[in-house]
């Protein structure tokens, strides 16, 4: 958990420890292929061992910005969606953030583990759940995209487990863990079609050699 004095830096959410905001083309899931600004913030107490941004996981490495500093910079590119991540975002008071970008009329997306509790405003919510530390259960009924990572073959059982806690609404995704993608695509591939509630996510940034 982060450290309450660090917690008291961000004057409920009006500030929040910022890694890096940049625009870009959304690489996985559901809104692959979408342009939009990535707000990602700093801290996470999951600790998955393939993670790609573990830089992210010190909050105490970044300094407390500003949220005017941080909207300013988001609506002063052409973006259209907001994509706030992490880190886990879900560990700070989000309701001041998403609240002005909505007045901005941006689209704001949140890409978390379901760890914390929610706070703030989404149009969307991708939950991506961790066998090391499980969702809360109020994170299934937010989500409206379940991607699942997939290391091997027995993390597809482990999918179906939260697959069966999501409501109907919900998009299915299995995505390969980067470094063994190769070797776990063809049973991903197969699972797939064999089950075709789910669909195939696959990091398409890292192809196009972009953030």
């Amino acid at each position: 958990m982060i450290a309450e004095t660090h917690t008291e830096l961000l004057d409920g959410g009006r500030r929040l420890p910022l890694v890096e905001d940049f625009y870009t083309i959304q690489g996985e899931g559901f809104h692959a292929g979408k342009p939009a600004y990535f707000i990602r913030l700093g801290g996470c107490d999951v600790g998955c061992r393939w993670c790609d941004a573990k830089y992210t996981w010190n909050p105490k490495l970044y300094p407390p910005t500003d949220v005017a500093t941080i909207v300013a910079r988001a609506t002063a590119c052409p973006a259209q969606a907001i994509v706030i991540t992490g880190g886990e975002p879900l560990l700070y008071p989000l309701g001041v953030l998403t609240g002005t970008l909505r007045e901005k009329g941006l689209e704001i997306f949140l890409e978390t583990s379901g760890t914390h509790p929610f706070s703030g405003v989404f149009d969307w919510v991708c939950l991506s759940p961790k066998r090391q530390q499980p969702p809360l259960e109020e994170a299934f009924a937010r989500a409206d995209e379940l991607k699942v990572i997939v290391e091997s073959e027995k993390d597809l059982a482990w999918a179906e487990r939260n697959a069966a806690q999501v409501g109907p609404q919900c998009r299915l995704y299995l995505q390969p863990e980067w470094s063994v993608s190769e070797r776990v695509m063809p049973t991903i591939v197969e699972y797939a079609k064999a089950h075709p509630q789910w669909n195939i996510s696959i990091q398409t940034h890292k192809y196009m050699h972009i953030p």
